[in-house]
């Protein structure tokens, strides 16, 4: 079953396919599409009524533009309608007025000139499309921020249970957990900037080595995530000796600066 997401972006893409079926419609309607171009884009289904089906197509797109691109909202509406406007010419001319078959004159030197007709709604038309576009690129964009924004609380909270563990002495458990942060957290990075490495389950160096060959991090950092692999290490294998609390505490604080530095 699709989550709600994935029929949000669904949606979003059924939108700006009709938004531009409707632009072309409205060509159609004013000047004519060429036959050649009307038989190849009717393949895909009959061109759409324009005066019957923006209306809907307007709702929902503008429903969505409130939701994920709200600063956008004012400048869709008015091409649809400037209700501010003191009269109409080819500039506040908007598509309200072209499904109404509006036409404004004026007359110069004893001729009647057209001031603004259905055509000065085209250039609306388009500026819509392109708004819907631009959520689009928003809606991937806020996904993105999502997902960052989720997993950034995941490991504070991990790591914050880890600080617990080690103040109450389960110090390999606490080294364990932070040491699952570090690596998670550096996968992610790799993944981000798609650098993938040849090992089935890479390792913290692993990671830390493909980040520096690629230049996302300096030597200096390099080193630092080398040390906080060692003492992760410490915690997880046994070894001559057992972690002390310092050596737990210094990797956590350790990994919680890594993952707010390195991405």
């Amino acid at each position: 079953m699709p989550s709600e997401i994935e029929e949000m972006k669904q949606e979003l893409e059924d939108l700006i396919l009709q938004g531009d079926r409707l632009y072309l419609s409205m060509l159609d309607d004013l000047q004519g599409l060429p036959d050649d171009l009307k038989q190849k884009l009717e393949k895909k289904g009959k061109l759409p009524d324009f005066k019957k089906q923006y209306d809907t197509w307007y709702s929902e797109s503008l429903s969505l533009i409130k939701q994920l691109l709200p600063d956008r909202e004012a400048d869709f509406v008015k091409q649809y309608k400037d209700e501010k406007r003191k009269e109409i010419d080819f500039l506040t001319y908007g598509i309200a007025d072209y499904l109404l078959g509006l036409k404004t004159t004026k007359r110069s030197y004893g001729e009647v000139k057209t001031v603004a007709d259905g055509s000065a709604a085209v250039p609306k038309m388009e500026i819509q499309n392109s708004i819907l576009a631009a959520v689009k690129k928003r809606f991937e964009s806020k996904l993105f921020d999502i997902k960052e924004i989720l997993q950034a609380d995941i490991y504070d909270s991990e790591l914050d249970s880890a600080r617990e563990l080690a103040k109450k002495g389960f110090g390999r458990g606490a080294g364990a957990v932070a040491g699952v942060v570090l690596e998670k957290h550096l996968g992610h990075v790799c993944e981000m900037h798609k650098f993938k490495s040849r090992k089935k389950h890479p390792s913290i160096s692993d990671f830390n080595q493909i980040l520096k060959e690629n230049d996302v991090i300096d030597t200096a950092k390099w080193r630092f995530i080398q040390h906080l692999g060692d003492l992760r290490n410490l915690c997880d294998h046994s070894k001559d000796r057992d972690p002390t609390k310092e050596d737990v505490l210094e990797l956590v604080e350790g990994v919680e600066k890594v993952i707010k530095t390195v991405f």
